[in-house]
């Protein structure tokens, strides 16, 4: 061993690398994900899906932060974006301002956004609602399960960003953080389908 390397270095570096790798189900507490439930950080590519290919989002449910029930299903006939997303994610907070910015400018024109809090605890996701002013509502799912039901078109990493069109199917996905000028247009143009 180097003489300038001592054990606590080896252990801050170890630290340090494991979490820049990504958003990889830890919860808020900082401990392992649980219940095996790991997911890894995405490159924020999108991928669109063909109207003839897309598969019906699952009929998830939940109540929000602030604890009123909530229905996908109830958004159906609505173009919907359905974020994942955590407190504890660093590119979550990275790509919050661009969230909002494109629900405030598409809110009008009747498109929707959900954001589903995962693996974290309710105090930890409202104060990051309130950090970022996230103005959209946000399903609680503490123990994983409204993500999992995502199993046909799964969002693979925290965050990830589905579209759903208006027959309540996913029209494109978006495995990582993702940028106003990203999702702006793939927004726009699911809205755009008749």
């Amino acid at each position: 061993m180097n003489p300038r390397t001592s054990p606590g270095m080896l252990v801050a570096v170890f630290a340090l690398s494991t979490a820049l790798a990504g958003c990889a189900g830890s919860p808020a507490s900082g401990t392992p994900g649980g219940s095996g439930n790991r997911f890894v950080a995405g490159d924020g590519n999108a991928q669109e899906i063909k109207a003839g290919d897309r598969k019906a989002a699952p009929q998830a449910a939940g109540t929000t932060l602030e604890g009123k029930p909530l229905q996908l299903a109830d958004l159906k006939g609505k173009v919907t974006v359905v974020n994942f997303w955590a407190s504890w994610c660093a590119p979550c907070r990275g790509e919050a301002p661009s969230l909002e910015q494109v629900y405030k400018e598409n809110k009008a024109k009747g498109v929707e956004f959900v954001g589903v809090g995962f693996k974290d605890s309710r105090d930890n996701a409202k104060a990051f609602e309130r950090k970022f002013k996230v103005t959209y509502p946000s399903l609680f799912d503490e123990n994983g399960q409204i993500t999992l039901a995502f199993r046909d078109v799964p969002p693979n990493a925290i965050p990830s960003t589905l579209i759903l069109d208006r027959q309540g199917r996913v029209a494109a996905r978006i495995v990582g953080a993702t940028t106003y000028s990203k999702l702006s247009p793939l927004v726009a143009k699911v809205a755009a389908e008749r």
